[in-house]
């Protein structure tokens, strides 16, 4: 199993380094990140809104060290609310945080993300769209479901995400499925130990059905973040078996992943949501690209073998 390696990875400094520098990673991050500033970004967003597709924005960065870090996590996703408000997409086009890049492992870090993610949550309520609070590692997520709660009360279409593989996943999905929240599913993306989390694949899926299945006849609104065919085609049968209309729920798939799938499900009257990063600081958002799929980690080695 080369997942678990390659998570492993994405916390080595040292593969950090020599990841980095290798002078064929560039043109293979392009494939996920298509940019680096918010310049770069912004016509990547009027060209996947022009096709009938929505965004969720991932200012890319983890491991804030200092407040001040923090802060400038915050002023990043600022910015770009600044910029896409001229182009009125409202909900089309989404925000995806973080809590980590806004300093939850600092000292006082909860209080700290809360201070710093409101601010976000108000200037998106503006441009009248929202913010999804991405779910990390479990021992984050006691916290970012408070930070959920918290803005909720302001601002009840803040989002949040729960990911399959964990144990707790099937009791937050049943407190979450309620009139007016907004749920994304994952399969889950970080390095968890066998005593919180699925290890096996088979397990992580039959999990993530059934949670699926609890979100889906619950009351609030779904959103199916997956690439595969048959976890779509579950979450199509379970739509329509609870009475759900197709703007009552969306798909959500990583920018650069299924492009086509994108285009497809938008064509059938489907709301898709594509999870578009930009920034900098890609590398930790790049190395769990490569542990998700194996496909990605083949075209990765090609790419170095082709290029070398």
């Amino acid at each position: 199993m080369l997942g678990p390696v390659i998570l492993a990875a994405s916390r080595s400094d040292r593969m950090r380094r020599l990841i980095s520098a290798a002078p064929v990673t560039r043109q293979v991050v392009d494939r996920f990140i298509p940019g680096e500033s918010v310049d770069e970004i912004v016509p990547v967003v009027e060209d996947l809104t022009a096709k009938g597709l929505e965004l969720t924005m991932d200012v890319v960065g983890e491991d804030i060290t200092t407040p001040e870090q923090a802060a400038a996590a915050r002023d990043a996703y600022l910015e770009l609310i600044d910029r896409l408000q001229p182009l009125e997409l409202g909900p089309r086009a989404e925000m995806s945080v973080k809590l980590s890049m806004f300093g939850q492992a600092l000292p006082g870090g909860h209080e700290l993300a809360l201070a710093n993610v409101r601010p976000v949550v108000e200037a998106a309520a503006a441009i009248g769209t929202t913010v999804t609070l991405d779910a990390e590692d479990h021992t984050t997520l006691d916290s970012m479901f408070a930070v959920h709660e918290e803005l909720r009360k302001d601002f009840p279409g803040t989002g949040c995400v729960v990911q399959a593989y964990l144990f707790r996943t099937e009791a937050d999905a049943r407190r979450l499925a309620a009139s007016g929240s907004r749920v994304r599913i994952v399969k889950g993306a970080y390095k968890e130990p066998a005593s919180v989390a699925y290890q096996n694949k088979q397990e992580i899926d039959k999990a993530y059905v059934r949670v699926l299945r609890t979100l889906m006849e619950g009351e609030g609104y779904p959103m199916v973040g997956s690439h595969d065919p048959r976890i779509i085609s579950v979450a199509q049968e379970l739509a329509r078996r609870a009475g759900r209309k197709l703007d009552e729920y969306e798909f959500q798939m990583l920018y650069g992943i299924r492009g086509e799938e994108h285009l497809r499900l938008a064509a059938e009257g489907h709301r898709m949501r594509v999870y578009t990063a930009y920034g900098t600081d890609w590398y930790g958002y790049f190395m769990r690209r490569l542990a998700e799929k194996p496909a990605n980690l083949r075209f990765f080695v090609r790419s170095m073998v082709s290029n070398g």
